[in-house]
């Protein structure tokens, strides 16, 4: 039901926008969220963006640099990624909160039901 796109390869201090296409009609009334898994490392939060995309949370490592946004007409959410650093190298998931109507702090893997299939993002230094 999710589809992540956008990840590839760049430099540090570069630039990536990630994708999440979902397919599914009541989309615009969940949570959405990011998160990413670095090679030998849990999945960690990266940010969440509530339905209606007017509040978003993200982590202390990211905030500052990513944005997260969405376009309830194309069903999609976005990560945008500026001033990237060897350290957010991972693979990058989306996800869609278990519950309706939830706000923007949802955090924990356990409040999201589905999750897209990844996509890899490398930052050179």
């Amino acid at each position: 039901q999710l589809q992540a796109s956008g990840g590839g390869l760049v430099q540090a201090g570069g630039s990536l926008r990630l994708s999440c296409a979902a397919f599914e009609s009541a989309f615009s009334i969940y949570t959405m969220g990011w998160f990413r898994q670095a090679p030998g490392k849990e999945r960690e939060f990266v940010g969440a963006i509530n339905w209606s995309g007017g509040v978003a949370d993200y982590a202390d490592s990211v905030k500052g640099r990513f944005t997260i946004f969405r376009d309830n007409a194309k069903n999609t959410v976005y990560l945008q990624m500026n001033s990237l650093k060897p350290e957010d190298t991972a693979v990058y998931y989306c996800a869609r909160d278990r519950n309706w109507n939830s706000g923007s702090y949802r955090r924990l893997s356990a409040e999201y039901v589905y999750w897209g299939q990844g996509t890899l993002v490398t930052v050179s230094s």
